[in-house]
């Protein structure tokens, strides 16, 4: 049986009832349990994805594993996809290059083999949704759980609610299950995205379900204190928002979105004005809520080491080697774009920026496009956008979400791909019977 027929019997056996399955051949029944151990094995690697204390973390062991597993069983990938296989590892070839330019190599090797890996794991998501678009929701569904968890045990650090808590934040702030509170909070946003899609696009009995775990991972981004992780859920909410506004021709549908955002942005402004009389939180809301920080004007602060960065680059085309900077000047460059002429060289620069307008410009395209997987693309699409804008603030290079939101956007560049070559046989045959007709 060929891989395409394997595929299209996994999808019919899926939609056939329990008494209809037992009456399938050996390989339709097969053909389902290989699908059902695939998507668990798919979940269980999101699941871990909120937990990332050390690394490698739990979540790179066991989605390395699961990679070369689904490799040697088949992993297709398409051909649409391969623009983000080879950007990325010409990525990690630049870090590879720049690592030669280092005295003492430390943990480098360590560092650019998860570099490595999770642009495979990039790779990987957008294959396997590109397979199976029903993954889709499995995987949006594992996010939410993992984000809701993790989420908990940042909020329950911040208050001490059980001895040992602490160990859940970092500078009194929330953390939840990460090293960083500024991985922590933007790690949130796109499951909050998720879930305010399905509030303003599902039915109304649904709303209590939703807001539930909405406000538990709001909670998160909140107390994480990360302004970066609050301006991006805000932004995402904006141009989501915005895009099913202009997508929908139904009046209807416009107004319950206009009404929904109001009353959303009311009672968001009560529960922040809460919140902040409790003791302690005035102080670190007003602490953080500054545009500039100490560290960021200082006389070798992040600004400062902004501009020496860059004039390194131009001496050091290759780069100075991954972590090197912070070796240098105390504090790591807290720029991408920076991070990638440092730590990948001019090579990894260029194969980054070209990645990242590629997907920007490719997902654009496709956007608004009535698909089935159109809504995932949508929250991926904004959280990504995101994560790119504080790009230019933080180090993102190593942030296990930005290469899933790469491979969902990807995954759905490859199905409208996909979906087009399909079309293009039904689009010629109307075209050969004119030119007969003539």
């Amino acid at each position: 049986m060929s891989a395409i027929t394997q595929e299209l019997s996994a999808g019919a056996v899926n939609q056939l009832p329990p008494q209809a399955v037992n009456q399938l051949p050996p390989q339709a029944v097969n053909a389902k349990l290989i699908a059902l151990i695939s998507s668990a094995a798919i979940v269980v690697g999101i699941l871990l994805s909120g937990f990332v204390i050390s690394e490698p973390a739990p979540y790179e062991l066991y989605m390395a594993g699961l990679i070369a597993v689904w490799a040697l069983f088949g992993l297709r990938i398409s051909r649409a996809i391969l623009p983000l296989l080879v950007l990325l590892v010409a990525m990690n070839i630049g870090g590879m290059i720049a690592m030669t330019q280092m005295a003492e190599l430390a943990n480098t090797p360590l560092y650019l083999a998860v570099s490595l890996f999770l642009a495979f794991s990039a790779v990987f998501f957008a294959s396997v949704t590109s397979v199976q678009p029903d993954l889709y929701r499995l995987i949006f569904i594992a996010y939410v759980v993992s984000a809701v968890a993790t989420s908990l045990l940042g909020i329950a650090g911040y208050f001490h609610a059980f001895p040992g808590a602490e160990m859940f934040t970092k500078y009194d702030r929330a953390a939840g299950a990460f090293q960083d509170p500024n991985v922590f909070g933007p790690f949130l946003v796109l499951p909050g995205t998720y879930l305010l899609h399905l509030l303003l696009t599902g039915p109304v009995s649904r709303m209590p379900l939703l807001a539930v775990p909405l406000l538990i991972i709001t909670a998160g981004i909140f107390f994480s204190f990360s302004r970066g992780a609050w301006g991006m859920f805000a932004v995402s909410a904006v141009l989501l928002t915005a895009c099913l506004f202009l997508q929908s021709a139904s009046g209807m549908f416009r107004l319950r979105v206009v009404v929904m955002t109001i009353a959303a942005l009311a009672l968001l402004i009560i529960a922040v004005l809460v919140i902040l009389q409790l003791p302690g939180v005035s102080d670190m809301f007003t602490q953080r809520a500054h545009l500039e920080q100490s560290y960021d004007t200082a006389r070798l602060g992040r600004f400062a080491r902004y501009t020496i960065g860059f004039q390194l680059a131009l001496e050091h085309p290759f780069g100075i080697g991954p972590l090197v900077f912070g070796t240098i000047y105390g504090e790591d460059t807290h720029d991408i774009w920076l991070k990638a002429l440092m730590d990948y060289g001019w090579l990894g620069f260029v194969s980054f920026l070209t990645l990242t307008l590629w997907t920007i410009c490719a997902g654009f395209r496709i956007l608004l496009r009535a698909r089935p997987w159109q809504p995932y693309l949508l929250c991926a699409y904004v959280a990504y956008l995101g994560n790119i804008g504080l790009g230019t603030f933080i180090d993102i290079d190593h942030w296990r979400h930005l290469y899933l939101l790469l491979g969902l956007i990807w995954g759905a560049i490859a199905l409208e791909y996909r979906h087009q070559r399909e079309l293009r046989p039904a689009r010629a045959l109307p075209a050969a019977a004119l030119s007969s007709a003539k």
